[in-house]
């Protein structure tokens, strides 16, 4: 006899109502922006108070060999600010100052993003999916791991007891989810913002957006498409225009 295996479609949720705090930790400048700026921009004009954890330093963010890292450390901090003043204009930015490119999911990085979920008391903790298969970049995969290990021993009070009182978040939202179940959906307003706060990453043009000196009239307008097209196809998974996908975990 033949036994046949297969996965059951899972459920799937669309829009959940606004949450009053949110902590949203990429690895990189720009991760946040890339992953969840449109939801961040919708959640912000409906309340929400929102803080942006950046891991790596991002000195390695370049194609260019004659590059200072440290230079360009400080270049993209100015622009990871400017960004997330665009996404929601009382934003908080939090630089934990890991080299780019050695993040490791270890016990200070847990503490630090434990201690930032206690110090701001989200309901929503968004972060990137450490499960994505075939993933190249290994400050990803680091940066969801800390995130996932750091919502546990925040809402424990025998964790790590002297960052303060354990907090227990509502949801994590994981982006570039390997196996989405919840979509946010959102309109022009925010797609604009989103990519808005995209283009102030300035030294990130050529590497991540495709857009070289010489002609960016024509190519910021070919990313802006390029963004556009990206949230109409996560729209129609969950039958709307434009859509972020996530995978929700409860954490409660």
């Amino acid at each position: 006899m033949t036994t046949t295996y297969f996965h059951e479609p899972r459920p799937t949720s669309t829009n959940m109502s606004t949450p009053q705090r949110v902590l949203a930790v990429g690895a990189h400048p720009d991760d946040i922006e890339f992953g969840c700026g449109a939801t961040l921009a919708k959640w912000s004009l409906t309340g929400a108070d929102i803080t942006i954890a950046i891991l790596t330093d991002g000195s390695k963010g370049t194609w260019d060999p004659a590059s200072n890292p440290t230079a360009l450390a400080l270049v993209r901090q100015g622009e990871a600010r400017k960004a997330a003043g665009t996404l929601a204009s009382k934003a908080g930015v939090e630089f934990l100052g890991w080299t780019d490119g050695e993040l490791v999911a270890g016990d200070r990085a847990t503490a630090q993003i434990c201690h930032l979920i206690r110090k701001y008391r989200p309901e929503v903790v968004i972060g990137h999916d450490p499960w994505k298969r075939y993933r190249l970049h290994p400050d990803h995969r680091a940066a969801g791991f800390i995130v996932t290990n750091s919502v546990v021993a925040a809402r424990d009070p025998h964790f790590l007891p002297e960052l303060g009182l354990h907090h227990r978040p509502e949801t994590v939202l994981l982006f570039e989810a390997d196996e989405a179940n919840h979509f946010e959906t959102f309109g022009e307003l925010q797609l604009r913002t989103k990519i808005e706060s995209l283009l102030c990453h300035r030294s990130q043009h050529e590497s991540s957006m495709e857009i070289s000196s010489g002609s960016e009239q024509s190519q910021v307008s070919k990313f802006r498409e390029t963004v556009r097209k990206s949230a109409e196809t996560t729209g129609a998974i969950c039958h709307n225009e434009l859509a972020e996908a996530f995978h929700l975990i409860s954490a409660e």
